[in-house]
């Protein structure tokens, strides 16, 4: 009996998806790879150059406009710190902005939850109309409304102290617009199900829908934040007293009419950005998760 040889499959569609790439499609993704690599180093260089020449110069005490400039310091100084703190009340400075961007940040992230949750999940007469109404106010430039808010806060005696740059800043259109679009992907089920069990709004808010925000929680704090600790204008208005002044309104007194020093100046300037900058490396994580898992629908 002739044994004949087994004929050879025809390869399959699983076989043929299983296939390796042809070397020109290869080489062609390790070039693009190669390339948004460059580009990303590139665009890190050019956004980290100022901050590199604002550390070289406040602990160098060279002068920015100089002749004999480096990037890279020929030593090392904290002369520069020297005087700014011995100069101007830097320690106090730093101490109201703390105050004040803490509480306020507080208030934001409180507020802007809270509307957040009654716009996505709540149902009240003409709750859309509202919401419209809120987002139109985005469009008014800030300039526009000083003058109407400098009345208000000083009709309610508050000129003069914290409270008139805290409570203006409480409610941030933004910040409910960015909880109201995050909680909308918060299934109805879950707060259906609590209140078969006869959980209240509140209890629903407080049990279900928060303990799923802590990456909205993360994004608007770190936003109230920022924007807060760098106000210069509003706090300049109403912070009357020298005393009571914040960091970005102190950096201006080192800017002369006729003559800066750069030095002082960055190192100023760089005891105001050093906090905001440890704490977002340090929360840079749930930032990015915030951003990413805040959808707009």
């Amino acid at each position: 009996m002739a044994i004949t040889a087994p004929r050879a499959l025809a390869p399959t569609r699983v076989d043929a998806d299983r296939s390796p790439a042809p070397p020109t499609r290869r080489r062609r993704s390790k070039v693009g790879l190669v390339v948004r690599i460059v580009l990303a180093a590139v665009t890190a260089v050019v956004m980290a150059f100022p901050l590199w020449i604002m550390l070289t110069t406040a602990f160098s005490g060279q002068q920015t406009f100089d002749a004999t400039v480096s990037v890279v310091p020929r030593e090392f100084s904290l002369d520069n710190f020297s005087r700014v703190l011995d100069a101007w009340p830097v320690g106090l400075w730093f101490g109201n902005s703390v105050v004040i961007t803490v509480i306020t940040t507080v208030l934001t992230v409180v507020v802007s939850v809270l509307a957040g949750y009654a716009f996505a999940k709540l149902v009240f007469p003409a709750k859309n109309v509202l919401f419209l109404v809120m987002l139109a106010t985005m469009m008014i430039p800030t300039q526009a409304i000083l003058v109407p808010q400098f009345r208000i806060v000083n009709g309610l005696g508050l000129i003069g102290t914290f409270w008139a740059v805290i409570i203006p800043g409480a409610a941030a259109t933004f910040g409910i617009f960015l909880a109201r679009q995050f909680m909308l992907a918060i299934p109805n089920e879950l707060m259906e199900a609590a209140k078969l069990d006869g959980a209240g709004s509140l209890r629903i808010f407080w049990s279900i829908v928060l303990p799923l925000c802590k990456p909205l929680l993360a994004v608007l704090t770190l936003l109230a934040l920022m924007y807060q600790w760098n106000d210069f204008l509003w706090p300049l208005i109403a912070l009357k007293d020298p005393d009571l002044y914040t960091l970005p309104i102190g950096l201006q007194f080192l800017q002369g009419q006729y003559q800066t020093d750069y030095g002082a100046l960055m190192a100023m300037t760089l005891i105001a950005v050093a906090p905001l900058v440890v704490l977002f490396l340090a929360f840079q994580r749930f930032f990015v998760q915030g951003l990413a898992t805040t959808g707009i629908r």
